[in-house]
């Protein structure tokens, strides 16, 4: 793929960017630019959304249709982007406090509804941008500033959640298999419905360096090494998976979408008028 094509996607003038320097949202948002040059998408019919949060300025850095939101609403706002105009390719790029945390209640109808937006998910166990705070994803026993003895509350599995709510495609990769999550990224823009891509990073800043993964190098050979196929998580033991990462396509299903269901509501509606 040539290199312009993808540098037509960046805002290049906004460069550098603020992430830290290893920081995994920089692999993120090139699998997803990857993906979009991939699927010829128009920059003119191309929205990204995002909320707050280290992941959420990756909006401003992708020279498409861009949309910066509130805290935990960007699915909110996507959302009525792809009721207005749903002929638009709609992705949200959020982080896992943005999401499952403020963001949650938006997240579970947004799967619920099966509106054809696609859920980038930047999993970095931590409230990066904000003093590194617990997260909804932060693991049993981690240490972050709220949680100085250890975090004690469960964790969400955003890909169980996601399947849960009724989403039409669920996948789940890491920063160490870039080219797995442009794949998956791609597998969910092409699906009629909502898609939920969970891209497992780090934030060696705020996370890493607090719970013996202090380099980017770190984090990055920490998840080659816990990382599962999915097949291969279905012949292991539930102690054999513990702390582990199962990666692989979980949801992938064709159901009615949102917008379209919302157009046959209105054509009947007229009709009776």
């Amino acid at each position: 793929m040539p290199s312009t094509e993808v540098l037509g996607w960046l805002r290049t003038r906004f460069m550098p960017h603020i992430w830290c320097p290893g920081c995994g949202h920089g692999v993120i948002m090139h699998a997803l630019i990857r993906a979009l040059v991939e699927l010829n998408k128009d920059k003119t019919q191309t929205v990204i959304a995002s909320g707050i949060g280290c992941s959420s300025r990756m909006a401003g850095y992708i020279n498409a249709c861009t949309l910066h939101s509130t805290h935990g609403r960007s699915l909110a706002f996507a959302t009525g982007v792809k009721l207005h105009k749903p002929e638009l390719t709609v992705v949200d790029v959020m982080g896992d406090g943005d999401c499952s945390a403020i963001g949650g209640n938006h997240f579970i109808h947004a799967c619920r509804r099966n509106i054809d937006i696609t859920a980038v998910i930047m999993n970095n166990n931590i409230y990066g941008m904000t003093g590194g705070q617990a997260s909804p994803t932060t693991p049993a026993g981690a240490w972050a500033s709220t949680t100085p003895y250890g975090a004690i509350d469960p964790s969400f599995d955003l890909c169980k959640l996601a399947e849960g709510a009724g989403a039409s495609y669920v996948a789940r990769t890491t920063i160490a298999n870039p080219k797995q999550a442009e794949t998956f990224i791609m597998n969910g823009i092409r699906k009629k419905g909502f898609s939920v891509i969970e891209v497992v990073t780090h934030c060696h800043t705020q996370f890493g360096r607090k719970n013996d993964r202090r380099l980017p190098i770190d984090n990055y050979r920490y998840f080659k090494e816990v990382s599962v196929p999915l097949t291969k998580s279905k012949t292991m033991t539930p102690e054999e998976l513990a702390g582990k990462v199962v990666c692989g396509e979980f949801v992938d299903k064709d159901v009615p979408e949102y917008t379209e269901q919302y157009a046959k509501v209105i054509e009947s509606a007229r009709k009776k008028g």
